[in-house]
């Protein structure tokens, strides 16, 4: 059995931590898109800081490893459950970048 939206939000809500406020969307073939967005910085113009991306993957671990690299760049005195995965979120970036350059 598959968890609700809701369900995965809260879920990714209380992995995110106290500084994030998530949302998950359906995108045009109905997968799920997640958007996880900074409480406290603004990039321009009373915009929220945000993982979304467009045209770029926004499932659950790519908006989760941008929240990680967001929040130890930018609140690195944060504590949100989710840094306990920074380890892999790194590894995920590097073979990223290593698929990005083999092409």
């Amino acid at each position: 059995m598959t968890a609700s939206r809701s369900a995965r939000e809260r879920k990714a809500a209380s992995q995110a931590g106290p500084m994030a406020t998530v949302r998950i969307d359906l995108d045009a073939q109905e997968q799920f898109v997640y958007k996880i967005t900074c409480t406290e910085c603004v990039v321009r113009d009373r915009i929220k800081w945000a993982t979304y991306r467009s045209g770029e993957d926004n499932g659950f671990m790519a908006a989760m490893d941008r929240w990680i690299f967001h929040l130890m760049q930018k609140h690195p005195e944060a504590d949100a459950p989710c840094l306990k995965f920074l380890p892999e979120a790194q590894q995920r970036q590097q073979e990223r970048r290593e698929g990005r350059s083999a092409e």
